[in-house]
């Protein structure tokens, strides 16, 4: 329907809307076969964003809006299971899979007619999720078995995991148990982010799912597109009419779950042993982590008669395991990159050897503490696995191949890259360089510098940075601040045009406030709220670098691990000489006062929304709370004005709806006393 026809009928529109969406969730996350392009799925998602704001009766719990709800609190809350969610046996071979049928047969001879179900075992994260009246109340991880994590918020922003149940035949009060997980496509991807970031990779995807359900922001997670799969069913109140698990897996997927897809049914054990060989050729082809299928007696009654062992372990499922794709060769080398925050990561340089159909030459190594722990030397034979870890790690060395000749690796004392002496905390695993201006994080260090939620400087993006490094016309972030729009026109494809945008782009940001100058240098351990924090209790640059790490520390929400790293790089005679280049720069280096009685905003309250013209999200915050004002991130009708820019969503359209005042990044300079 063309958008003249949902004006005029908004609840029809928007139950369009709602039926279009979700058939795209559908076809994405339940039949891996995307019917929309992403900038169509967003388009239509901004479209019933703004009808449910301009008419907040059509918004429905269930809607596809509402998977992202408000913030979790600032600490992960415990969440007891209405039933203990149990661990599983481990059984490494034929025979001890066998092994397990025989203890349970001595309980329950029936067993051995019973008949099995067999479901791939995913490498991801447990949780809980607690459905009352077929919409999803709560959602928890496995924690213990007992008590868990609170991570409703998070779990709704995961595509898979229906909000409000198909059909009507679920139980009125229901767990359901799942496995969430992050695709070996979107691990790599978020690997080569947290590399970029300086910050070492996730060693498997099952840590990398477990992190990030435990964001604090349920837009961190929903950034990373988890998947999940249901595998099992606690009833707390109701009945469902199932006599085998492979019936209760049949009802999941009719009440909208997405269950592993490689599942089978088998008459007795004998089958599934005929299978094994099967799955464990399938799992190195599977887009997901797994380590092996769990076996499970079919018939639910057996379930009750064979019990819980230790009361962690049911008998009635076991963990069938396969060993993972591994390769022998010979470690030509250990080297040492340097990450944007200065961290010395160590790398593996392997002869080529093919694991699972793959050509490896580099491993990693993690850090120095697990080299020294499993005797790792230069020149090692070395068992390197691949499977079910994506990133191929060196296991450990073979001994007994040894000829004496090998060498044992140690790191750095002073950074490769630089020749600064490095350092290392008493409490971390890896050294850094403290050199905010060493070569080796320059080009991390300039892109996150520049990036738009650091000092925004608009057109410095990667191959930009690189082309200026390559020229030799930059270093470091204070060499961006000399840059000549004469001197750039002269590069490949930079037109005068953009060379003059660009330098304008950069002369811009010197206007930014103290706090978002602190998060772009890249302090080991200060993100923006630190950042904010410190800069909000000190005021100035100067300030700041003459307090001793007691002060730093003082500062409510600054733990000791910032403060140290803080103090540590004040400390550093290079990071002080290039503070001093940017402040001849002009490089701002206050930030403005927070809100109080006085100003020329003082007890307003603004919401931003879209992108500003020339303002950084968070240099406006800081512009709207310096003039007295607060910001919020809803609009109300307490709400003062929305500052709204290019592409505003849903927010822009409830402040119409309100008849709340919306204004232009302009009309925010004029208020608060700075000429556009």
């Amino acid at each position: 329907m063309s958008a003249r026809g949902g004006a005029a009928d908004p609840a029809r529109r928007a139950a369009e809307l709602r039926e279009q969406i979700d058939r795209a969730n559908h076809a994405y996350y339940l039949e891996d076969a995307p019917v929309l392009s992403d900038a169509e799925f967003d388009r239509l998602f901004r479209e019933l964003q703004a009808l449910e704001a301009s008419h907040p009766g059509l918004r429905t719990p269930d809607s596809p809006t509402q998977r992202i709800g408000a913030l979790p609190s600032a600490a992960l809350v415990k969440r007891p299971h209405r039933r203990p969610m149990f661990s599983l046996a481990n059984a490494f071979s034929a025979e001890e899979l066998a092994a397990w049928e025989d203890r349970n047969a001595r309980l329950a001879p029936e067993v051995r007619q019973g008949g099995y179900t067999t479901e791939v075992k995913i490498d991801g994260a447990a949780v809980s999720l607690t459905y009352e009246a077929g919409r999803l109340t709560g959602g928890a991880t496995r924690g213990n078995g007992i008590v868990g994590e609170e991570v409703t918020a998070n779990l709704r922003t995961v595509g898979d995991i229906p909000l409000t149940l198909a059909g009507g035949d679920w139980p009125a009060v229901m767990e359901v148990r799942g496995e969430v997980y992050l695709p070996v496509t979107a691990f790599r991807k978020v690997n080569a982010e947290r590399e970029r970031e300086g910050e070492p990779p996730f060693a498997n995807p099952r840590n990398a799912a477990a992190g990030a359900l435990r964001q604090l922001d349920p837009e961190m997670t929903r950034r990373r597109r988890l998947r999940f799969f249901a595998f099992h069913l606690e009833i707390i109140e109701g009945r469902v009419g199932c006599a085998t698990h492979w019936e209760v897996l049949e009802r999941l997927v009719a009440w909208g779950f997405p269950v592993e897809p490689h599942r089978a049914r088998h008459p007795d054990l004998a089958a599934v042993q005929a299978r094994i060989a099967e799955y464990e050729r399938l799992l190195p082809t599977l887009p997901f982590g797994a380590d092996g299928i769990v076996v499970k007696v079919d018939r639910l009654t057996l379930h009750e008669d064979l019990g819980i062992v230790g009361g962690r372990e049911p008998r009635w499922a076991v963990a069938r395991k396969f060993e993972p794709e591994a390769g022998i060769t010979r470690l030509l080398d250990i080297k040492v990159n340097v990450g944007r925050t200065g961290t010395l990561n160590p790398w593996a340089v392997l002869e080529p050897v093919e694991i699972a159909g793959v050509t490896v030459s580099s491993a990693t190594l993690h850090n120095e503490d697990l080299i020294a722990q499993k005797d790792i030397r230069i020149g090692d034979w070395v068992e390197v696995v691949r499977a079910g870890e994506v990133i191929p790690q060196v296991v450990g060395p073979l001994r007994d191949r040894r000829t004496g000749r090998e060498r044992p690796f140690t790191m750095p004392e002073a950074c490769p890259a630089c020749g600064t002496p490095v350092r290392r905390d008493p409490d971390e695993a890896l050294r850094y360089c403290p050199n905010a201006s060493c070569p080796g994080r320059v080009l991390e260090g300039l892109v996150h510098f520049a990036a738009r939620d650091a000092m925004d400087i608009r057109g410095l993006g990667y191959e930009r940075i690189r082309q200026l490094l390559d020229a030799r016309l930059v270093a470091d972030v204070a060499d961006l601040y000399g840059l000549e729009a004469d001197r750039l026109a002269q590069l490949d494809r930079l037109a005068e045009q953009s060379a003059g945008q660009l330098v304008q782009a950069i002369a811009a940001s010197r206007g930014r406030p103290l706090s978002t100058l602190l998060y772009a240098l890249g302090i080991r351990h200060v993100g923006k709220n630190s950042a904010v924090l410190l800069a909000r209790r000190f005021g100035t640059l100067e300030a700041l670098a003459a307090a001793d790490e007691e002060a730093i520390g003082s500062v409510a929400g600054i733990g000791p691990t910032i403060a140290h790293a803080v103090a540590e790089f004040f400390a550093e005679p290079r990071n002080r000489r290039l503070l001093e280049r940017l402040v001849a720069a002009g490089v701002g280096t206050s930030e403005p006062r927070a809100g109080g009685r006085g100003g020329p905003l003082a007890g307003a309250t603004y919401v931003l929304t879209g992108t500003l013209p020339t303002l950084s999200r968070a240099e406006a915050s800081a512009l709207i709370e310096g003039a007295g004002g607060q910001v919020t991130g809803s609009v109300s009708r307490k709400t003062t004005a929305v500052v709204a820019g290019e592409e505003a969503g849903s927010k822009l359209a409830k402040a119409q709806s309100l008849g709340v005042e919306v204004i232009d990044e302009a009309e925010l300079l004029r208020r608060v006393g700075r000429a556009p």
